[in-house]
């Protein structure tokens, strides 16, 4: 059984920062592209950012650039978000996703697609206060 846990949100005041981490399970970690999604109270999911399977290619939302590190861990099975200088704007449920590379289209040119992933975490809450 496939499980993504995210961990490392909560409450923090403008300008701090968080790490996320997602911890996967039941599958060949090393196999799979990663994304970060994020989805705020009426609004849908967004992509935030992506990983592929070696760590060695990383995609960003544009209007977030310059403020997150996507990174990842293959002997932990662990995919990290670090998030820095956040905004009010950023307060919503983060989720992470995994890919397989057996998936058909291009990651490099679908990785902001959420229905392009497997499998998904249950989310972990960011809470930013003004």
């Amino acid at each position: 059984q496939v499980q993504l846990v995210e961990s490392g949100g909560g409450l923090v005041q403008a300008g701090g920062s968080l790490r996320l981490s997602c911890a996967a399970s039941g599958l060949a970690f090393n196999m799979y592209n990663m994304g970060w999604f994020r989805q705020a109270p009426g609004k849908e999911r967004e992509f935030v950012a992506a990983v592929s399977w070696s760590g060695r290619s990383t995609f960003y939302e544009d209007s977030l650039k310059g403020r997150l590190d996507i990174s990842r861990e293959n002997a932990k099975n662990t995919v990290y978000l670090q998030m820095n200088g956040l905004e009010f704007e950023d307060t919503a449920v983060y989720y992470c996703a995994a890919r397989s590379l057996a998936s058909g289209s291009s990651f490099s040119s679908s990785y902001a697609s959420t229905w392009e992933y497997d499998y998904w975490g249950q989310g972990t809450q960011v809470t930013v206060s003004s």
